[in-house]
């Protein structure tokens, strides 16, 4: 079965929509990468600071694939002389799980 990876960012009020505005740019910057299955970008409702980044994969290969690659080279794009931006969130802790039961809706 697949893994599922979710990135916890703890994210300031004043940075909400400078991250979401991000993600949005992405230009689908995952959707391509062999074995990527899904990705959402889940914004806190009420009582926490925390947004998290779903993603599920094939596999923990696929998976570390991308992050070594398309991944890795998105975070550098620009090399050297391009002005760095400030990071929206404040902290970061990643999730791992495996997927070991799963449903969808009956089809009527």
């Amino acid at each position: 079965m697949s893994v599922v990876k979710i990135n916890v960012l703890t994210v300031p009020e004043e940075q909400r929509e400078v991250l979401e505005k991000r993600f949005a740019s992405r230009a689908g910057a995952v959707e391509g990468s062999d074995g990527f299955e899904w990705f959402e970008l889940l914004r806190p409702v009420e009582g926490t600071d925390q947004y998290l980044v779903y993603t599920r994969w094939r596999s923990e290969e696929d998976f570390q694939a991308w992050m070594e690659g398309p991944m890795k080279a998105a975070h550098q794009r620009g090399g050297e002389d391009a002005p760095q931006q400030k990071p929206a969130a404040a902290g970061s802790t990643l999730w791992s799980f495996e997927v070991v039961q799963q449903a969808a809706p009956k089809q009527g």
